[in-house]
């Protein structure tokens, strides 16, 4: 259940940036399905790689107090943008580095703002 309302999570937060940036779009005939592939591509790439690349990048992170993170996010959300059109031929695209910035800004505070709206059994107990 926790998987789902991550990815409904997701699919929210990709659509609020691709109607807020102009350089994110859905431009699918099967809009629902791109965003729907978009969410499970991003939570994946936020699953596996973002660590992997905070992880190398920590000192770069450190140096700039932070605002690197920025730039990993911007990556995922480019990269997942990439798997989603070349290997599922989803109609989700991010057109460069500031539109994925932008869009990594959006998509985060979207998911937390969510997130704190879902409800969690384990801050439950």
């Amino acid at each position: 259940m926790r998987l789902i309302i991550r990815w409904l999570i997701n699919a929210i937060a990709i659509v609020a940036a691709a109607g807020i940036i102009p350089g994110i779009t859905i431009s699918d005939g099967r809009a629902w399905a791109a965003v729907a592939v978009a969410a499970a591509v991003l939570g994946l790439v936020n699953a596996t790689i973002k660590p992997l690349l905070s992880f190398l990048a920590c000192g770069f992170v450190i140096l700039t107090l932070g605002l690197g993170m920025l730039v990993i996010n911007a990556f995922t959300l480019w990269l997942s943008s990439v798997i989603a059109q070349e290997w599922f031929g989803v109609g989700f695209h991010v057109a460069g580095f500031w539109p994925a910035l932008w869009g990594g800004i959006i998509i985060s505070v979207v998911s937390f703002v969510l997130s704190m709206f879902a409800s969690d059994e384990s801050r439950s107990e």
